[in-house]
């Protein structure tokens, strides 16, 4: 039974990865899911971000996000990091929904 709860949430964290996010910028860095570096260059990134003001499209569209005002509504807790060799993510944000999603 343990196994079956295991493989769900396994299978739940790999879908809601690939989708759009609704996103929770935090000010500490221990408090985040994902450590983000924001790059000018696109071709540096590993994700391409569109940030919609609407929460539906964000969690159907792969690479668009939502900012969230409340912590417990997000599905990634972000702190953007100054520097690149602590991200886990490298994002640039575009403001065209076609360039959204994953490049690498």
């Amino acid at each position: 039974m343990k196994v079956l709860i295991f493989c769900f949430f396994l299978l739940f964290a790999f879908f809601t990865e690939a989708k759009g996010q609704v996103v929770y910028e935090t000010e500490w860095k221990s408090q985040a899911d994902k450590i983000i570096y924001v790059t000018e260059w696109k071709s540096e990134a590993d994700l391409i971000v569109y940030v919609t003001d609407w929460e539906s499209e964000a969690r159907e569209k792969e690479g668009y996000w939502y900012y969230s005002d409340w912590e417990a509504e997000a599905d990634w807790t972000i702190y953007v990091s100054e520097w690149k060799s602590e991200a886990d993510l490298i994002v640039y944000f575009s403001e065209w929904k076609s360039e959204a999603g994953w490049q690498k």
